[in-house]
């Protein structure tokens, strides 16, 4: 399917548009602004987008009011449509996050219950207990996500409220043409529900994209033929920055093998998990990465392991940010895109990962592990391509059996003679495909 060789490219509207923390209901069209950065996000190589929510809500958009009608503060469903057809004239896939376990309190069938109690037909849409009360005192109880009472979790078992939600994502096909969704904490989303999504959208679009969030645990749970197509691969996105940060990269070669190894017991074979170096909800790398320096050879790996790739508006450049600081130094506006060493050189990753079927599809083993050094094989039955990453700040000379005498890197195009030993530069990454 396309996404299995796509690279994808991030953006949370609300944070990358400078709108408001707060919705003010002042309408202002700022979603326009992704049209600027076409050209950016065209060199950088990313063929799909993973917009963050874009729907009426409260605040940040994981609060939705309205399913149906682009948040103002982002513009009207004209300009979010007119968006993402000029995305699809230049080749570039749109994906929404669906947000569907839990709602803002502002949420039109929320706002009837807290008004109409007993009476309101949509007292069933959530978990409600009349004879509690809430932390704000609504006069009744009812279930939020995670402790958070301002998300209010949805009755995924109600009929009614599946059908609503089905109904709002054939609304978004139909008016923004959309190719795919993002389920935000897809592991709390009901089983049933998610195979009904699964069904309802392949039967609007066959290759329909179905990513779900998941942290933890086993993907396979919701990563299936009657599921999902995709998962976050947070055990990896930990291993990645660790393994740098730690020097040892037995850390993400365990967790890559573990996934997709030629054991008999490896979890993912076959599948595509998502992958990525941050994201809204974690620190950008340059703040979490020990060495800067090593940045390249970070991106070098999510563009050749197992999975599809992500980059994160503005982490292309190197942009700064740290979950301490709280989640707005996560999801910054910029004037405009930066283009720099770092931005180039994914830029490059990206048209050596769309240029091979070993590196989308391709078998995973080691070659060769060190602490320091990483080598590990990508392969079909058409093409073999080696991964090499050096961490250190020093020259490597790595001597394994490449079962081939030479090579062409994607990178960079240069041509590489395994005879005698292949040199790794200091935090380098090289795609030697085999000839």
């Amino acid at each position: 399917m396309w996404y299995d060789e796509s690279v994808f490219y991030q953006i949370y509207p609300l944070g990358f548009c400078g709108a408001p923390h707060e919705n003010d209901g002042v309408l202002q069209s700022r979603i326009s602004k992704v049209n600027d950065w076409i050209p950016h996000i065209k060199k950088l190589g990313a063929d799909a987008i993973y917009f963050s929510p874009v729907f009426d809500s409260d605040r940040h958009g994981y609060d939705t009011r309205d399913y149906s009608k682009i948040d103002c503060r982002l513009g009207t469903n004209a300009d979010f449509a007119a968006v993402c057809k000029q995305l699809h004239e230049n080749g570039i896939r749109v994906v929404l996050d669906g947000v569907f376990n839990h709602v803002g309190r502002g949420f039109w069938a929320f706002r009837d219950v807290c008004e109409k109690r007993w009476e309101s037909p949509y007292k069933d849409w959530f978990r409600i207990d009349f004879n509690g009360n809430s932390n704000y005192n609504d006069g009744f109880w009812y279930d939020g996500w995670e402790g958070h009472y301002e998300l209010v979790k949805l009755n995924l078992q109600n009929n009614d409220v599946v059908n609503y939600l089905l109904g709002c994502v054939k609304g978004w096909v139909d008016e923004f043409d959309i190719d795919g969704l993002r389920l935000d904490v897809a592991y709390c989303l009901d089983e049933s529900f998610v195979r009904r999504l699964h069904d309802f959208t392949k039967a609007l679009k066959p290759d329909f994209f179905l990513l779900g969030e998941m942290l933890h645990g086993d993907y396979n749970r919701l990563v299936n033929d009657a599921m999902l197509d995709s998962a976050t691969n947070y055990e990896c996105y930990k291993g990645i920055y660790s393994a740098f940060n730690s020097m040892n990269m037995f850390e993400i070669a365990h967790s890559i093998n573990r996934q997709y190894g030629s054991e008999q017991w490896c979890l993912y074979r076959g599948k595509h998990m998502f992958n990525f170096a941050d994201n809204h909800d974690v620190s950008r790398i340059a703040s979490i990465l020990s060495n800067e320096k090593q940045l390249e050879a970070v991106y070098g790996l999510v563009m050749a392991m197992p999975g599809i790739p992500c980059v994160y508006y503005g982490s292309e450049w190197g942009a700064k940010g740290d979950k301490h600081d709280g989640d707005d130094a996560l999801r910054q506006s910029y004037d405009e895109p930066i283009e720099n060493e770092l931005s180039a050189f994914i830029s490059k990753l990206a048209a050596a990962h769309k240029s091979s079927k070993a590196l989308s599809y391709g078998s995973y083993r080691t070659v060769l592990l060190t602490n320091h050094q990483y080598i590990f094989e990508r392969k079909t039955d058409d093409e073999r391509v080696l991964v090499a990453i050096n961490a250190a700040d020093y020259e490597f000379e790595a001597h394994f059996d490449a079962q081939a005498g030479c090579a062409t890197d994607l990178i960079t195009g240069e041509y590489h003679d395994f005879g005698g030993g292949s040199k790794l530069l200091p935090y380098s990454v090289a795609y030697w495909k085999v000839q």
